[in-house]
């Protein structure tokens, strides 16, 4: 029998407690029930989510876009929950801004070297490649996730 979402969710945690970066992603498309599967899993382990895009462009509000590139990872920083050892995130779409400058991955596992990152990327598996937008879009992203902790629930195939 296939073990829930939340059950995945939680062996994925589990599997990454001892390794150097601690950043488990739920991929899937957008309004598939990854936010629903991790309001669930906070319940369940009594945690908080944070909307990153609310949280981080309230930060960015009155920064030049200079400002706003230079000071994005000290401000994501601020984002995350102080004393937790697990962090869950959804709507980090703001990260992806490209007047922002940053590499969205980068900065979750840079974050997730001190603590348990959970979050939800819209986007997809191709084989070991995970991938954000669409060719062409110009927020377009991809990378290599054979060295990253996946939970796929648009197949419900996990690595």
């Amino acid at each position: 029998m296939e073990a829930s979402i939340q059950e995945q969710i939680h062996r994925a945690v589990k599997s990454v407690e001892s390794l150097y970066n601690r950043l488990v992603l739920v991929v899937g498309n957008p309004c598939i029930g990854k936010t629903l599967e991790l309001e669930i899993y906070c319940k369940s382990q009594n945690l908080k989510m944070t909307n990153v895009n609310l949280e981080l462009s309230r930060q960015l509000l009155g920064l030049t876009n200079k400002q706003r590139s230079l000071q994005v990872p000290k401000l994501f920083e601020n984002v995350l929950s102080v004393g937790s050892k697990t962090d869950v995130l959804y709507n980090i779409e703001i990260l992806f801004d490209v007047s922002l400058k940053q590499d969205p991955l980068r900065l979750l596992q840079n974050s997730s070297r001190n603590k348990t990152i959970i979050a939800s990327w819209n986007g997809s598996m191709s084989g070991t490649k995970l991938i954000y937008a669409e060719p062409g879009h110009p927020e377009y992203q991809e990378y290599n996730a054979s060295d990253l902790f996946v939970l796929n629930i648009d197949s419900e195939n996990s690595k």
